[in-house]
């Protein structure tokens, strides 16, 4: 297996196993969202498995079940992507002086 090879199998396993990580934040069976995605009861298990992968469009319909973006979807360090969404367009309508009051405070709590 050459390197670019490799490299592939790692991305369809990193999608498989991110896939399968949302899915049990979620509580959400294989079944129940092969069903919601309006595919057969082996869909999500195919791709669990390794037997298959979601196309583009699949892909993004996932991604959109999980209300995430792509690039929500390839960060695993992104905990809470729907409340971080939420809280930046906040942070988004603030003013200079009150992000800066916020910056300030958010440094204290991150010390202890």
């Amino acid at each position: 297996m050459d390197e670019i090879d490799k490299k592939i199998e790692e991305g369809k396993e990193f999608i498989r196993n991110r896939i399968t990580e949302l899915r049990l934040k979620a509580d959400i069976s294989e079944y129940q969202m092969s069903y919601d995605l309006g595919h057969n009861r082996g869909y999500v298990q195919g791709i669990s498995s390794g037997k298959a992968m979601p196309s583009m469009a699949g892909f993004l319909n996932i991604c959109d079940y999980f209300d995430i973006t792509p690039l929500e979807f390839f960060d695993p360090g992104l905990k809470e992507p729907g409340l971080l969404r939420s809280v930046n367009e906040k942070l988004k309508k603030m003013s200079p002086d009150d992000l800066e009051l916020l910056d300030t405070v958010l440094g204290r709590i991150m010390e202890k």
